[in-house]
């Protein structure tokens, strides 16, 4: 079912800023605006580090940050324009649906409007981030002043049906059961059926070192990696003919492990991304990049083929 060919892709993550005002309690990354290490990138300084990734070989940029309580549409808009005017065939795959629904709230306008007005300036797909699991009561312990499920489904739903894709996660592993994980797949599948819109599932194993809702005491320390090979076994199953990728996240697993799942149902390893902030600041200690030659090793160690792909799942190239 997964195929011999294993994808990868060239981008470069850019988390333009740190300050957020919703405080999830998976999250180590997020900062106050007065806290002395609280940043916010201007729009020209995201499209520098978007042309130095294409200059790189990148193809994608992924752009997303905190909800910031200064910034909201206008922002968002004026970086995809930066980004384009820059490097115009740059793949921008950019916002969360958290960020698509504050923004809109904000500017007092609908998420159809702020989506048509993203993607005008530039909007080529979106990450189904934000997603953590989708269930209310384990939103309200994890991430209470996220976005609940059914804005969350409104936002994706929109997105795709103004033809902008996006992808599909789950963060697993902190005060979630195997019932929660069942019915956040089961939902997204029957989105998919719907819509279509979805390129592919990341699962993505919660990261606790760092986590306050773990340093609290309220959450486990993590997936086990039998745990995690039984998600993308269990994804590849319920998933299959409806999204077809599924991809083992490195910056998650690890990179050995991230191997394995080629196993246990992944069929991609994800992006080179170049920076990453986010899982590092919870307690990741795998690194922010993992150059093209070492995925294509690890894709050939595993018995498969490796192919650079483009954001939405054309190939590039196959390293034969």
């Amino acid at each position: 079912r997964v195929g011999e060919t294993v994808t990868f892709v060239v981008n470069r993550n850019i988390n333009f800023t740190n300050v957020c005002m919703v405080r999830c309690g998976f999250c180590a990354f997020s900062r106050p605006p007065n806290a002395s290490d609280a940043y916010l990138l201007k729009p020209e300084a995201v499209a520098e580090r978007a042309a130095e990734a294409w200059k790189a070989g990148a193809t994608e940029v992924c752009l997303h940050g905190g909800i910031h309580p200064e910034i909201g549409l206008e922002y968002y808009v004026d970086v995809l324009r930066a980004v384009k005017a820059r490097v115009p065939a740059i793949h921008t795959h950019a916002y969360s649906p958290m960020e698509v629904y504050y923004a809109a709230e904000k500017a007092g306008v609908s998420v159809e409007e702020a989506l048509k007005a993203l993607r005008e300036a530039g909007l080529d797909s979106m990450p189904g981030t934000a997603a953590e699991i989708l269930d209310d009561e384990v939103r309200a312990v994890l991430c209470p002043r996220k976005l609940n499920v059914e804005r969350w489904v409104e936002v994706v739903k929109t997105a795709h049906r103004l033809g902008i894709p996006t992808t599909s996660t789950m963060m697993y592993g902190h005060v979630d059961s195997a019932r929660h994980r069942a019915q956040h797949l089961n939902l997204l599948r029957n989105l998919q059926k719907q819509t279509g819109g979805f390129t592919e599932f990341v699962p993505l194993s919660f990261i606790h070192p760092q986590a306050p809702i773990y340093l609290k005491g309220l959450a486990r320390p993590g997936a086990t990696g039998i745990e995690d090979l039984k998600l993308h076994a269990v994804a590849r199953l319920m998933l299959q003919g409806w999204i077809d990728n599924i991809q083992a996240s490195w910056v998650k697993l690890g990179p050995k492990l991230a191997q394995a799942a080629l196993y246990a149902g992944a069929n991609d390893l994800g992006g080179t991304l170049m920076e990453e902030n986010i899982s590092r600041a919870a307690g990741a200690t795998v690194g922010q990049h993992l150059p093209s030659e070492e995925l294509i090793r690890l894709i050939r160690e595993a018995g498969r083929t490796p192919a650079q792909r483009t954001t939405t799942y054309q190939i590039i190239k196959v390293y034969s």
